[in-house]
């Protein structure tokens, strides 16, 4: 049985396949991979694995990103250390998710769940579980914002842009509100869906919902207008126009 671990701890990591050696002798781990990118690349380049232990938090983003970007064409158990991050979307139609630290009785589990299944049952499975990963990733989900002695939840439909200066990152809402947020950009923007958010530039990651209209910049550049005030003009450079507008017509980016 040909095994990707798909973990970003490296402690993680080597449990799971010392568990596996000694559940499942046939077993042979043909790669550990540690991010969305990383994953996305071995599934471009190799041969379809017969199963896949899949973090749900790796270290340039969730889990569901991977489903985006290409065709996972075999059955996954997921892994996480949260018990309800995700678990009830994918309860039914998951081969099966383990709670970390994972236990030999755990694996061996999912092991025997992973051969009650037909191929005819695996193909649904994977359908099903292809669609619920897009739900997932396009699904609302809240920020904790902390301002003072106050938590402010702050959903992702209520966001205009993020922009950073002097290392120093703000969230501005649709509303007009703005709230300090802890963290990078590119962190950020690991954690929202690529179809609902733009990282612009180095100062911005912009919503959807936020762009008004678009003009023509100099030098083939483009300036975005959006509906509520920004700091600076968004500008967007030459060389990421047609990535840009991928991302505006709802095309994938490659």
């Amino acid at each position: 049985m040909r095994v990707i671990l798909v973990e970003d701890e490296t402690a993680a990591a080597v449990n799971l396949q010392t568990l596996l050696t000694q559940v499942c002798s046939e077993a042979q781990v043909l790669a550990i991979l540690e991010s969305v990118t990383d994953t996305v690349q071995w599934f471009r380049e190799n041969p379809v694995p017969d199963l896949v232990f899949m973090d749900i938090h790796l270290a340039d983003g969730d889990a569901f990103r991977i489903f985006e970007q290409v065709e996972v064409a075999c059955p996954v158990v997921f892994t996480t250390a949260y018990d309800q991050y995700a678990l009830e979307a994918f309860r039914v139609n998951s081969i099966d998710y383990l709670l970390k630290p994972i236990k030999s009785e755990d694996l061996k589990r999912a092991l025997s769940k992973l051969n009650l299944f037909s191929q005819k049952d695996r193909m649904d499975y994977l359908g099903r579980m292809g669609q619920l990963a897009r739900q997932q990733t396009e699904k609302q989900r809240t920020f904790l914002i902390y301002v003072k002695d106050k938590i402010i939840p702050l959903s992702i439909q209520e966001i205009a842009f993020y922009y950073t200066r002097d290392e120093r990152v703000t969230v501005y809402t649709l509303d007009g509100r703005e709230y300090p947020m802890e963290g990078s950009l590119d962190n950020l923007m690991g954690t929202l869906p690529e179809t609902l958010f733009f990282r612009a530039n180095r100062q911005f990651i912009i919503s959807r919902k936020a762009i008004g209209d678009i003009s023509v910049w100099f030098g083939s550049r483009l300036s975005l207008n959006l509906t509520v005030k920004t700091p600076e003009r968004i500008v967007i450079s030459k060389a990421r126009v047609p990535e840009f507008k991928r991302w505006m017509t709802g095309f994938s980016r490659k």
